[in-house]
């Protein structure tokens, strides 16, 4: 393609040396230069484009002096990227500073109402773990170990195997450890208090269940007093009785959770170190005690965090295979048979400057102090897949130029040709990461700021650092020629003995030899492909895909399940298995809370709370049985003494006597009995059957409706709804960051497209691959969280990559027939486009062997991102682009000159 402004082929006049006396040689020699001009004026004299070029052409002009500068002073843009490369890596230093890996910090959305409700909670009911600790009532999760039981039979509920459960709390009662002065602490020492001591692991330990008469879900342990036992036996069959409580005949399943204090630091930090030598020591002590009627599963309130940590050392070892795998693939893909000019070191090298943008933009990342997350560490492979892409992109350009130029001119013509297709990529890549800093996940925002920063470092060095050694790597094909052809001066011809001796090893068009694989695309790949019948099958395969896309679109999953943040063979699995086995028919027991003064003797305004109450009680996922009120109790009480109980002095004076009697209730109300005012209170209500995703969507989102339908203000909170937030806002992101993205790379598309139906084409193109990946996420059991939306947003500037590729090599093209177009399009970037997307299949496949859900779930929708993409690339947009690719005819067009750019 000629540029405005650029000198043509025709005005490079080649430096030979003067017309020896061998006249016929010269002539040999005059005649392949000019075929070659002739080609050239031909292409100058075609049919006008339908484009402009306002700036493509500058951009083209600027890229030519930047080769020809790198061109000329190889060494110093080859040593100043590495030389910064190994000032910024010195960052790496505050890597362990920096990382942060907190799973509430990350994965739950920043702002979402459950941290203001969590907030609320904390504020007006404290917990105290010293005297009167209640599970229930917990505004966090608690520090905790859990230990789920599992009897090898049909029931636990027998004497061998309620004596192993009894044998199993001993053991876990009597582990101890030491402080720095070596005073030893037990369980019984850290054990959160209740008014009667430590709080009990399960309300059963204290019965004898073989000889006792239980109940279930709700056990009345006296006429005051009575326990929810819902969470905490699972796998039940039930005899007779009267509902709510029937009799307990049989119990697969049992949880044991000891909780330890936290409100007070020394406290905390002792049940920390607790915790940690039970995770040490538990599985030995399991092993010794040779239980023969349970199974043990456990799990502590550290569990989850730290395995989420140790995702990152599943694969530190995938590194170096992936490395290698890239390495050799690049240099395979381009070996040549003839040794002089193969790109084998070439690309090679591709690779180190890769890893020198990783270096280079962590590093510099890291000194700004921004925060490294383990999802960080997908974008190394995928850097180093990715960022080879534009180096295959240069290499063609490079083989595309005269052999007879030296090597300025050489590296300015594959800077003037490579400039708008890699300028193009990179700047709708890394937009379209920055955009991503938008969503709501912190995971998501450290993941696009290291990755945009690595792809912009990765362009910088491609067009300094990579650029400078093909410009030397030229010149070593120079001196190669002239040894190797010296040699064999007896056996050339004499047209090929005088360019031999400028090292000019050439094919009749006095370009490189082309490659086995652009004859591929030009003769039989693009051919079959412009075939009438050929483009019928592509319509109808686009349209098979589309619909296979939506429909799976509407049967994807939302949110992160909490198991997949622990690697796979990770203890926390089968706990999460069971647990959801046995324990998914009762869910969370939900805060109801007023943070306002309201008076409560008030009849009427206590017939609107109960209603209010009654209408989140009617919800589907809320069962009205299990409803604890510290009101409607109140009210019996008072009704039971002959009390007024809408006189406001009466119903503030007799609630202390209340609170003595049933302390249980002492937290839920906070009383001010100098200005006679209730300040706050609270009540609970029992959730059933929310055993999915969408069920605790639904869930949330009905209650707080309901909620804030009410005309007294009430908050619903449990800790659970940090995490279930996510699904009210994981679409919303994704939407709003596929959008935002794709606008900005139509604009970015139209101005560096010379042709604004392409950059239509190009928009289609991303569309189209994010509702496919989207839609088959749900065939390969992804769901659409804030890791998968990670990848959603790759699509974005990888659909880009491969349909602005041919779609700019197409209205580039000279030719008059569409198809021809299509033709040139794939035989000049065809093998490019496979390059690159094998390339980044080959950076992420060695994800697929992690053990962990994170890096799987990358691979997977890389996988499907570059597969579609390239799919796009190399069969639909070339279709398509013969349907609708010139905005009109040839000799009805105009081109735009420079002088009508503003």
């Amino acid at each position: 393609m000629i540029q405005n402004g650029q000198k043509s082929p025709s005005e490079h006049r080649p430096r030979f040396p003067p017309p020896e006396p061998e006249s016929l040689l010269w002539k040999e020699v005059d005649k392949l230069v000019t075929c070659s001009k002739k080609r050239d004026r031909a292409s100058q004299v075609r049919g006008p484009q339908c484009h402009t070029n306002c700036i493509e052409a500058p951009l083209s002009r600027l890229f030519r002096k930047l080769g020809r500068l790198v061109g000329k002073y190889p060494w110093v843009f080859l040593l100043l990227p590495v030389l910064l490369s190994a000032g910024l890596g010195s960052g790496f230093m505050f890597l362990q500073k920096l990382k942060t890996d907190d799973i509430e910090e990350q994965f739950t959305p920043v702002g979402g109402p459950a941290k203001g409700e969590r907030s609320l909670a904390q504020e007006y009911f404290p917990t105290n773990d010293s005297g009167s600790f209640s599970a229930s009532r917990l505004t966090t999760e608690g520090s905790f170990a859990s230990l789920l039981v599992v009897s090898t039979s049909d029931s636990l509920l027998t004497t061998p195997a309620w004596d192993e459960v009894r044998l199993l709390d001993a053991n876990v009662r009597n582990l101890s450890i030491k402080d720095a002065e070596g005073v030893s602490f037990t369980y019984e020492s850290l054990c959160a208090q209740t008014l009667d001591g430590c709080s009990l692991p399960n309300p059963l330990l204290e019965f004898q269940p073989v000889s006792t008469n239980l109940t279930f879900p709700v056990l009345v342990v006296n006429s005051t007093t009575s326990v929810f036992l819902g969470n905490l036996v699972g796998g039940v069959e039930l005899g007779s009785g009267i509902s709510p409580s029937r009799n307990l005949e049989k119990a697969k399943a049992l949880k044991l959770i000891y909780y330890l204090r936290e409100d007070a630091a020394p406290d905390g930090e002792l049940s920390r170190e607790w915790l940690s030598a039970f995770l040490r020591d538990f599985p030995l002590m399991l092993q010794d005690l040779r239980l023969e009627n349970l199974e043990v599963f456990y799990f502590t309130s550290l569990s989850r965090q730290e395995e989420f940590e140790g995702n990152v050392k599943e694969v530190i070892p995938l590194f170096s295979v992936s490395c290698f795998l890239i390495i050799f693939f690049s240099v395979v893909s381009c070996y040549r048979m003839n040794h002089i000019i193969s790109k084998m070191w070439v690309a090679a090298f591709g690779v180190i400057s890769a890893g020198l943008a990783v270096v280079s933009s962590f590093g510099l990342l890291l000194y700004c102090g921004v925060p490294f997350v383990v999802t960080v560490a997908n974008a190394v492979f995928l850097i180093l897949g990715v960022g080879v892409d534009d180096i295959f992109i240069m290499v063609s350009a490079w083989q595309q130029t005269k052999l007879i130029h030296n090597i300025e001119e050489r590296l300015a013509d594959t800077y003037a040709e490579a400039a708008v297709s890699i300028t193009v990529t990179t700047l709708t890549d890394v937009l379209a990461f920055y955009i991503g800093i938008m969503t709501s996940f912190k995971s998501v925002q450290s993941f696009c700021i290291y990755t945009g920063t690595t792809l912009l470092f990765c362009f910088l060095y491609n067009i300094t650092c990579f650029g400078a050694f093909l410009a030397l790597n030229g010149k070593v094909e120079v001196y190669l020629s002239q040894f190797v052809f010296q040699q064999e001066q007896g056996r050339c011809s004499a047209a090929k003995k005088i360019l031999c001796r400028k090292g000019l090893y050439v094919s009749p068009n006095g370009k490189e030899e082309i490659h086995a694989m652009n004859t591929f695309f030009r003769k039989y790949y693009g051919p079959l492909l412009t075939n009438i019948w050929s483009k019928l099958f592509v319509v109808l395969l686009y349209a098979g895909y589309l619909a296979a896309s939506i429909y799976g679109c509407f049967q994807i999953q939302e949110g992160i399940d909490l198991r997949n943040l622990a690697t796979d063979n990770s203890y926390v699995i089968p706990y999460y298995s069971m647990e959801k086995k046995y324990f998914s028919e009762f869910g969370p027991r939900i805060m109801v809370f007023i943070t306002k003064s309201v008076p409560y003797w008030d009849e009427i305004t206590r017939n609107n709370l109960d209603t209010c109450i009654k209408d989140l009680e009617s919800n589907q996922f809320v069962s009205e049985t299990f409803s604890d009120s510290w009101l409607r109790t109140y009210e019996n009480y008072l009704k039971g003494i002959h009390q007024n109980i809408n006189n406001r002095t009466i119903f503030v004076r007799d609630l202390s006597q209340f609170l003595k009697l049933i302390p249980e209730y002492k937290g839920d109300v906070q009383v001010n009995e100098t200005a006679k005012e209730i300040l706050s209170s609270r009540s609970f209500i029992q959730s059933i059957n929310v055993s999915t995703a969408v069920k605790e969507k639904m869930m949330l989102n009905q209650l707080r409706s309901t909620a804030a339908q009410c005309d007294i203000p009430l908050t619903v909170y449990h800790p659970s709804f940090i995490y279930y937030d996510q699904y009210s806002v994981i679409i919303d992101n994704t939407i709003q960051n596929v959008v935002v993205a794709a606008a900005a790379v139509l604009i970015i598309s139209l101005l560096f497209i010379p042709n604004p139906l392409c950059s239509l084409w190009v928009t289609f193109a991303i569309s189209s691959v994010i509702v496919g990946v989207a839609g088959f996420m749900s065939y390969w059991d992804v769901n659409l969280d804030s890791i998968s939306m990670i990848n959603l947003i790759i699509c974005i500037g990888f659909s880009v990559d491969f349909s602005a590729h041919i779609s700019y090599a197409f209205v580039s093209s000279e030719s008059m027939d569409v198809n021809q177009k299509a033709i040139e399009a794939l035989n000049l970037l065809g093998y490019p486009v496979v390059q690159g997307a094998t390339s980044t299949i080959i950076g992420v496949v060695v994800l697929a062997a992690a053990n962990a859900y994170i890096f799987r779930t990358s691979f997977k929708i890389m996988f499907l991102v570059i597969l579609f993409g390239a799919a796009h690339g190399l069969i639909f947009i070339p279709v398509f682009l013969t349907f609708f690719g010139i905005c009109s005819r040839a000799h009805d067009a105009t081109p735009c000159r420079d002088s009508d750019c503003p």
